[in-house]
């Protein structure tokens, strides 16, 4: 039975004056499906923004963002190998 593997990326880019968002995918990314989650930060440059609170990421709409997931059966799980993916995390 074939694994399903998730590999996760934080990619960035700029929404052009054309609404067109390019971004280019690393060549050690396989081949096929794939789902794209795009954030826009809305702020102003130069602007600090205040550290979040507790409260402030559970009315978040990231918060909760993958409840429908049929492929993540162990979330704890799940969030864990994301967080060591992204710790080592090779930035070139």
């Amino acid at each position: 039975m074939a694994e399903n593997r998730v590999k996760t990326l934080s990619l960035k880019s700029e929404v052009q004056a054309n609404r067109i968002l390019e971004i280019r995918i690393p060549e050690d990314v396989p081949l096929g499906p794939a789902e794209v989650v795009v954030v826009i930060f809305h702020e102003k440059p130069g602007v600090v923004r205040k550290p979040l609170t507790a409260g402030d990421l559970l009315r978040s709409p990231l918060f909760g963002l993958w409840k429908d997931r049929e492929d993540i059966e162990d979330n704890i799980e799940f969030a864990r190998r994301l967080r060591m993916e992204a710790e080592h995390r090779h930035h070139g």
